[in-house]
């Protein structure tokens, strides 16, 4: 399975944004589907998780409050609500799936798309 972020833009500090996560296959076979970002000259670091029952979700302390993931099975598709953007939260944002259950190790993860950039301004 492939996953492709889109959703991305330059906003303001304070604005909100909403991403999404297209799946071009199945992700019934995949336990977690997250989400990850890396800003420049930084290593891609883990933002946001959730089971593909949706039963357990798991966030960043740097985002928890302000960023919401959810997914909707019946669409293939996965989102992520960012709220009180701030201009740390300026990154590459991807997403990708895993069979795993480890929620935050983006090596146990697979089907990267090319992300989308988020940018924030302060």
């Amino acid at each position: 399975v492939q996953l492709q972020a889109s959703g991305g833009g330059l906003v303001q500090a304070g604005d909100s944004l909403r991403l999404s996560c297209a799946a071009s296959g199945p992700t019934s076979s995949s336990v977690l589907t997250g989400w990850f970002r890396q800003a420049p000259g930084k290593e891609r670091e883990f933002v946001a998780a959730i089971v593909w029952s949706g039963n357990k979700i798991y966030y960043a302390d740097s985002v928890k409050g302000r960023f919401t993931i959810s997914r909707d099975n019946a669409k293939n598709t996965m989102y992520l609500q960012m709220n009180n953007l701030k201009p740390e939260d300026t990154a590459v944002y991807y997403c990708a799936a895993s069979r795993g259950t480890h929620c935050c190790d983006q090596r146990m993860y697979a089907g990267w798309g090319q992300g989308t950039q988020v940018t924030v301004s302060s």
